[in-house]
């Protein structure tokens, strides 16, 4: 790609490379008692970048991760950057058919896995083998970098070709590949930095997946803006905390089931931790419940919260911020930076306030496509390259974006269409109640009915007769529960997402 007299391409790993000029001996990963400076991160990327390059792959070529969050993360995805390779995630909790088909349609050509996750793979890895914490048959991950040469490789990479291939997590289906490229991400981090303070000097955990798009964008966004990023290995909510205090985190990225696991922990837990150095707290995946929401606000005093919408698609979307938090309760903010908004009905006509429609949006973080299924891409692009969201929103007269609900969720009961987020707001407005999520089954009267799973709290004792008296008070007719199901937990992807496919076909 030819630049401007002046000009340099946007990497991801170019963070990594001034702040190992810049900061060499500030500590940019932490993992448990491990850490690892920025001349280190540095040097071994491009040692890994050149194990890669001297096993003949070429740039362009896909290189699969299967790893959890752990120090090597960063370095793996730097070192495949450097390379001019793509990374493609694997999901460490895929069956072992699912991990077979993200590598055989990506095409990668080599694969870096943890020793205890190489069972996801037997029979379908690629040549080149790099195993962390191998010491079997499989190539292992130090002794390449050992021996390999230590000079950044700097293969020229144009800033609109992919550094990723992010495989959704394939509610219905094969998941498909979001292609992402360098600029993408380089200014996602960029604007978290500016956002969440994600910074020189700045103190992160990465909580959420770091396979994951909002995992591994605000997990690596720290490392490319000169912060110090510290890795939660499983997530435990009492040891999220524990961290916090240790580490003195002061930004940290959640998505709502984190707050419910924290939250079921009681306040004497919140008590026993110092957690004053936290002074940001960001919430992507789903809109945060009115009433969990409230909780995080009054439960960290003093902490801006963030409430932000997007995709892996899309990148950030909307962010509604700290100013707004308590004022617009239920909302996911307005258009993030450098991003336009459009919100349409069935036939693509713009909608007012106040009225639902389908949001699309436009901005320089969204996919390049999916990768090798023009089709697809084309289904969700505007002639003039606005991307589908697939979720139908409101917004109010100040521009302010609400959710209400996932477009192909929509519940149709007597030819009256329900938003399954306005009865699960109702439910969990009831003392006692965690969560809840709403699904349509079908039924022969009214073609759909609406059904309930509910997660109470810890020792909370709530029963589907109190949960319809309740509902009757705020609901019309076609919107009420006729199935109440009390369930231990709600399936959820990587994301947090509930997959309410799961609740429909085993009802």
């Amino acid at each position: 790609m030819p630049l401007l007299p002046g000009g340099a391409a946007l990497s991801i790993a170019g963070g990594v490379r001034e702040f190992a000029v810049a900061t060499p001996e500030a500590a940019a990963v932490v993992d448990g008692d491990r850490r690892l400076t920025y001349r280190a991160l540095d040097e071994r990327s491009s040692r890994l970048a050149n194990v890669l390059l001297d096993a003949g792959l070429r740039p362009g070529e896909r290189v699969a991760v299967l790893l959890g969050n752990r120090l090597e993360y960063p370095e793996v995805a730097c070192g495949i950057a450097k390379a001019g390779l793509v990374m493609v995630p694997v999901n460490p909790r895929s069956a072992p058919v699912e991990a077979a088909y993200v590598l055989g349609h990506s095409q990668s050509r080599a694969l870096i896995q943890a020793e205890e996750l190489g069972g996801l793979t037997a029979g379908a890895a690629p040549e080149t083998v790099l195993t962390i914490g191998g010491t079997g048959a499989e190539r292992p991950y130090e002794s390449a970098l050992e021996g390999a040469r230590s000079a950044d490789p700097r293969v020229p990479v144009g800033e609109l070709e992919p550094f990723c291939v992010a495989y959704t997590s394939g509610t219905t289906g094969h998941p498909k590949g979001v292609v992402i490229s360098h600029r993408s991400r380089s200014l996602t981090f960029y604007g978290s930095a500016l956002e969440w303070g994600l910074a020189t000097g700045r103190r992160t955990i990465a909580v959420a997946p770091m396979y994951h798009g909002a995992g591994f964008a605000f997990g690596y966004a720290p490392v490319h803006t000169g912060g110090t990023v510290a890795m939660l290995r499983a997530w435990d909510p009492e040891h999220l905390l524990a961290m916090i205090e240790r580490e003195r985190a002061q930004s940290v990225f959640l998505v709502p089931t984190h707050a419910h696991g924290i939250r079921a922990l009681g306040e004497a837990a919140l008590r026993r931790h110092d957690l004053s150095s936290l002074d940001t707290i960001y919430f992507n995946a789903a809109a945060l419940p009115r009433a969990l929401k409230e909780w995080v606000l009054d439960a960290f005093p003093g902490v801006g919260v963030h409430e932000l919408y997007g995709s892996t698609e899309a990148g950030i979307v909307t962010d509604c911020r700290p100013a707004d938090a308590r004022r617009k309760v239920g909302s996911v903010g307005q258009p993030w930076f450098m991003t336009e908004i459009r919100v349409v009905d069935d036939d693509g006509r713009p909608v007012g306030p106040g009225v639902p429609g389908e949001l699309f949006s436009r901005s320089p973080y969204l996919m390049s496509g999916y990768l090798r299924d023009p089709a697809a891409t084309a289904a969700c692009v505007t002639d003039d390259g606005f991307l589908s969201s697939g979720d139908i929103v409101v917004r109010d007269d100040e521009g302010y974006v609400y959710i209400v609900d996932r477009k192909k969720d929509m519940i149709i009961s007597g030819g009256v269409n329900i938003a399954p987020r306005e009865v699960e707001e109702v439910l969990q407005g009831f003392p006692g109640v965690a969560e809840a999520a709403v699904v349509g089954l079908p039924d022969e009267e009214w073609g759909e009915r609406v059904a309930a799973y509910v997660v109470r709290l810890p020792g909370a004792e709530v029963s589907g007769a109190e949960l319809e008296a309740h509902c009757r008070t705020r609901l019309s007719g076609p919107k009420l529960p006729r199935t109440v199901v009390f369930v231990p937990s709600l399936p959820r992807n990587a994301a947090g997402k509930i997959l309410k496919r799961e609740l429909r076909d085993g009802a």
